[in-house]
């Protein structure tokens, strides 16, 4: 699967790292209600490009999961501001 970093000449590996930390960064970086989306732009850096399939649970569930998510949060980050805006597509 990734027979295609066996040809790269340092350089390449290199520029190619640095794609994947920027990459890793800006998901890092996401914050508000950017921390709740789907990021299949990180999935379009590898080679192989495919659609993966994915299941979404019932909305019940699925907004379950949205409250412990933010929960973690709260136990994890207490110290981190607060963003009280509405989303806005």
């Amino acid at each position: 699967m990734d027979a295609d970093l066996d040809a790269m000449s340092r350089n390449e590996l290199i520029a190619e790292v640095k794609r994947f930390r920027g990459a890793i960064r800006e998901h890092r970086d996401a914050t508000g209600h950017n921390l709740c989306w789907h990021h299949p732009q990180l999935w379009d850096m590898l080679p192989e490009k495919l659609n993966p399939d994915i299941a979404v649970p019932p909305w019940p569930k699925f907004l379950r999961g949205c409250v412990r998510y933010r929960e973690s949060l709260d136990r994890q980050r207490p110290d981190a501001p607060v963003l009280d805006e509405e989303f806005e597509a």
